[in-house]
């Protein structure tokens, strides 16, 4: 099994509030694709740099646990580009992390 650790911002590079309907609709359309989901409620804080500037986010961790499958692979680096997008990001992060069910 792999384990997909996503990344979400709840605020916009420019302060704002993500809208609540985008975290919805995320998972739903996670639901729909991969089966299932688990959100932390705990917030994330990160920093990072870019172009010289540091960013300082506040992020919700989404977690996939599936089939270590190509496919799987390739489905979730695709989904990725549509985060950016919904999420007005230059990059989101997610990590894949081998794990065993017990």
């Amino acid at each position: 099994m792999i384990r997909f650790e996503i990344l979400l911002p709840l605020f916009y590079n420019d302060g704002r509030s993500v809208e609540a309907e985008k975290f919805v609709l995320t998972d739903d359309e996670l639901v729909a694709q991969f089966g299932a989901t688990s959100t932390d409620t705990v917030v994330v804080r990160g920093r990072w740099l870019y172009q010289s500037t540091v960013f300082s986010d506040q992020l919700i961790r989404v977690r996939l646990d599936l089939d270590d499958v190509p496919e799987n692979w390739q489905a979730v680096r695709g989904f990725k580009e549509t985060l950016k997008a919904r999420f007005d990001q230059v990059d989101i992060w997610i990590t894949a992390h081998r794990i065993d069910i017990i």
